[in-house]
This record gives structure tokens, C-alpha cells and sequence, in this order.
């Protein structure tokens, strides 16, 4: 399948009752203020304490520990007690030590999503569209793993698109669902490989295609934040367009096999 990989069109996105992408709010503590040179310090110095942090940025310990446990409650910084020294302490309890978690470091950017990019591209030059198709499929099937037979399982589909919104969730995309006209929407308020997705969107297409086989219904993928909008909301009708259509097929067939209309006193019409 031969995709145009041209930069993303920006669109209004009136699902999930979001606007274009620059409306989206922004995480706190995202920014270049004091908490987000606190966390720096932590990256190039960690484990450090609150005194030699509050040395660096000339700030008071008492500014520099509220910014610490800010992080701390955050998930972005832990303390722990300080590693063990040859050289003697002075009296008192030792100073706690910060450094930043993982997801700390994420502030500051890394080079995943470039590699993915890179990665992809080659397989596409290798190995062909094709390749790329397979391995988005792929992906979709590990990502919903086993929780495969907690979305199939429900026989109402609304509860289904809810159990697939608390997977999803639980993978990291911030799902939820909103009632909207005569279905629901699925609407992801974060997509991890957004950026990737950006040019490759297979693995959008393959994610949309995955949604309609465990929901038993076709869904029309409205909006993506590869494309700039602020949610991947997805539709998902509530009928189930292959039974509704199977019910007219079965009623046609039925009017077809009536006996013809037949005139006044019993003689068949021309």
C-alpha cells in the first residue's frame, strides 16, 4: 500500500469538545521556570541534595524542597538516603539525596521517537509498504495483548468500547468515551507514538482497523493527533451496520418470493 508521507494538515477537531491542537492544555511544570531548572540540575548532577541545588540556582533550600517534592509527587524525582562514605559525617541525620525517574527525563526530550522514524523508513525502503502494513498490524496485537477477551467479551458494544477504553488507558493513551449522535466516540487524549505516526500513518489505519474487528462494526476514525488535532477520536455506531443490512437483504428476499397480484375475478394481471 503505497502511502503519501507529505506533512500532516492541521484540522479543527469539534470531537471529544476539543478545538485545533494549540488549544490542547499543556502539562504542568512543562516549562522553562524554576521547578523545570530544579529538574535540570537533578539531570546533570543527580543524586544531588537540596543544598547543592539551591547553591547552583542561588535559591533558598526551603524554595528548592518545595520544587523537589512538587517532582516527587509527580513521579518525575525520588529521594533516597545518601550512598554510603568512607569519609567521617558530622552529627545529625544525613542529607536526602534527588534524582530524577524516568519519566523525568522525559522533559528533556530523547531520541526514541527519531529511531522508530528511522527504523520504519528503512524497513520501507527494504522491504517495501507492505512490511510496514504488517508491522503496524503487529503492534496493535501486542499492544491490546491479553485484555483481547476483556473488549470482545461484552455482548452490548457500547460495553465493549468501554472496556476498550479502559485498556487503552491503561496502556497510556488517556482514553475515555463521550456519547455523541447514535453512537460513541472513543476519544485518546494521548497517543505515544504521535510523532511516528506523523509520517507513518499505517499505524493509525492499522489501530482504526483493529477497533472495528474487536467491536464487531465499522468505526470512522474522525480525528488524530498525528494530524494535529487535539484527540484521536474515533466513531463507533451503536447499530451494527452488517446485521441492519442482513435484515434487509432477508426482508427483500422475502417480497421477492410473493405470489404475483392477481386481477378481479381471479385472473393473473399482465
Amino acid at each position: 500500500m503505497k502511502t503519501d508521507r507529505t506533512a500532516p494538515r492541521r484540522l479543527d477537531d469539534p470531537a471529544c469538545g476539543h478545538g485545533v491542537a494549540g488549544d490542547a492544555v499543556v502539562p504542568a511544570g512543562s516549562g522553562t521556570g524554576t521547578r523545570a531548572l530544579v529538574a535540570r540540575v537533578l539531570m546533570e548532577q543527580g543524586p544531588v541534595t537540596a543544598a547543592v541545588v539551591a547553591a547552583e540556582l542561588e535559591l533558598t533550600e526551603a524554595a528548592v524542597r518545595r520544587h523537589l517534592d512538587a517532582l516527587i509527587v509527580d513521579g518525575e524525582a525520588e529521594a533516597r538516603a545518601p550512598a554510603r562514605s568512607a569519609r567521617p559525617r558530622g552529627r545529625g541525620r544525613p542529607a536526602r539525596e534527588y534524582l530524577l525517574t524516568d519519566t523525568g527525563r522525559v522533559r528533556f526530550g530523547h531520541g526514541y521517537d527519531d529511531l522508530a522514524t528511522q527504523a520504519l523508513r528503512f524497513l520501507a525502503e527494504t522491504a517495501g509498504e507492505e512490511a510496514v502494513d504488517a508491522f503496524a498490524r503487529h503492534r496493535v496485537r501486542e499492544l491490546l495483548g491479553s485484555d483481547l477477551d476483556a473488549v470482545t467479551a461484552p455482548a452490548d458494544p457500547a460495553e465493549r468500547v468501554e472496556a476498550l477504553a479502559r485498556v487503552l488507558s491503561a496502556r497510556g493513551y488517556a482514553a475515555q468515551t463521550r456519547r455523541g449522535g447514535f453512537g460513541v466516540q472513543l476519544c485518546q487524549h494521548h497517543c505515544p507514538v504521535a510523532h511516528v505516526a506523523t509520517e507513518f500513518p499505517e499505524l493509525c489505519e492499522a489501530e482504526t482497523r483493529a477497533f472495528a474487528d474487536l467491536l464487531g462494526t465499522h468505526v470512522q476514525r474522525l480525528a488524530t493527533i498525528a494530524r494535529g488535532d487535539a484527540a484521536c477520536t474515533t466513531h463507533v455506531p451503536l447499530e451494527d451496520p452488517e446485521l441492519l443490512a442482513r435484515v434487509r437483504d432477508r426482508g427483500a428476499a422475502g417480497t421477492a418470493q410473493l405470489p404475483p397480484p392477481r386481477s378481479p375475478k381471479g385472473r393473473q394481471s399482465l
